[in-house]
């Protein structure tokens, strides 16, 4: 089950792509300015990336092993966080579709939060090496965003801290082909993402990762 759901937050991060644009693809846009003229970009995008990837990985090791220590205080606290996680995939699912938009005010919380540390990444800028790119992605990987949380309260339910971290890793791999192909191919890439048919499919893609939450345990206990 850990490769299955591993895979599923992969699939998740792919599909979640078009979030991600709306919310980092001014951030993903803005890397080109600080970048030294006449250096090619790539080195600096992978290490923006290295270090959002490594903020997810850590916010997924602490929700996995807060998880763990919740379902072991708790009886069934592990089929309560897995709920909990399949209602926040689906809420994620409405608000991409734009039918809800509750999780904007999850976000809104979250940028009180966030407004203190956004002005620590100005420090790395303009970038003078492509190292320099490293916490300037760490610090921009705790920036509030819906998407991410929904994959957290997942991770919060793996069953451990190295669950967590794996499982919001992998996240993190599947959010990468979109976010680095977008400096270069935008105009061609955002009007997709973001077509009402896209952002559709987007969403029943996310509702039917809330219900396989809901309904594996079932499942897996007929089956057995």
């Amino acid at each position: 089950m850990t490769e299955l759901n591993l895979l599923s937050a992969l699939l998740l991060g792919l599909a979640g792509s078009v979030h991600c644009v709306a919310m980092c693809g001014g951030i993903v846009g803005a890397l080109s300015f600080s970048i030294p003229p006449k250096k090619r970009p790539l080195p600096y995008e992978l290490g923006y990336h290295f270090g959002r990837l490594f903020s997810y990985t850590c916010a997924g090791a602490i929700t996995g092993g807060l998880g763990m220590l919740f379902s072991h205080q708790v009886a069934g606290g592990i089929h309560l966080l897995t709920t909990l996680s399949a209602l926040f995939l689906l809420a994620m699912a409405l608000y991409i579709g734009n039918w809800w938009r509750g999780l904007s005010w999850l976000e809104k919380q979250g940028a009180r939060l966030w407004k203190p540390l956004a002005p620590l990444s100005k420090r790395f800028i303009p970038f003078k090496h492509p190292v320099a790119a490293i916490p300037y992605g760490m610090i921009w990987g705790w920036l509030p965003c819906g998407l991410v949380y929904s994959t957290l309260t997942w991770s919060m339910a793996s069953g451990s801290s190295l669950t967590g971290a794996l499982t919001m890793f992998t996240f993190g791999l599947g959010t990468l082909p979109a976010l680095l192909t977008l400096g270069r191919f935008s105009q061609h890439i955002r009007p997709l993402l973001n077509h009402p048919r896209s952002r559709l499919v987007i969403s029943i893609v996310l509702a039917a990762f809330a219900a396989w939450l809901l309904l594996s345990p079932l499942i897996i206990k007929a089956i057995g």
